[in-house]
């Protein structure tokens, strides 16, 4: 759809993009229009604080923001827009992406981020896609078919299994 809002795809680092891209391939499937960009909450707050108060005027419908350790990026980015903001903790430090989890989901009152599991890009993009497609029918259709897809998959693989049973 060409007027379809755009989601951004945040990370703090590069070393993010293996995970992080599939929330692009999956923003991609559903014909959504995505930008992925490295900015920090810490090396790069003026940057990161510029995109977010833009973010809106600029097409955007919804931010996915991935961090590890501290992981204040979704939250810094929730400062500064009432966009709806995903957040992604990240596996990996001392703590193996609790503390990016905790980081993430412990939001002051008033600056919701929603978050996802760790690493959970797919799911990121997902959820994005769902809050487009509340003012969007052909989105909703789209996510539609995708669980009916899904659903057949399993029903599939259930198939498969009693038959081995048998």
């Amino acid at each position: 759809m060409e007027n379809r809002k755009k989601v951004a795809v945040i990370m703090g680092s590069d070393s993010d993009w293996p995970v992080v891209k599939a929330a692009c391939a999956e923003l991609k499937k559903f014909e959504i229009p995505c930008e992925a960009h490295i900015l920090s909450a810490h090396r790069t707050p003026a940057q990161a604080a510029e995109f977010a108060r833009s973010a809106r005027a600029n097409g955007f419908g919804a931010i996915i923001c991935a961090a590890g350790m501290a992981a204040h990026l979704a939250g810094a980015f929730a400062a500064n827009t009432t966009l709806p903001v995903i957040g992604i903790p990240m596996k990996g430090g001392a703590m193996d992406g609790l503390d990016a989890l905790l980081a993430t989901v412990q939001m002051p009152s008033g600056i919701p981020v929603a978050t996802v599991a760790l690493n959970g890009a797919k799911n990121a993009a997902v959820l994005a896609a769902q809050i487009l497609a509340v003012s969007d029918p052909d989105l909703a259709a789209k996510l539609d078919q995708a669980r009916s897809e899904m659903a057949a998959q399993i029903a599939q693989k259930e198939l498969a299994l009693q038959a081995e049973l048998s």
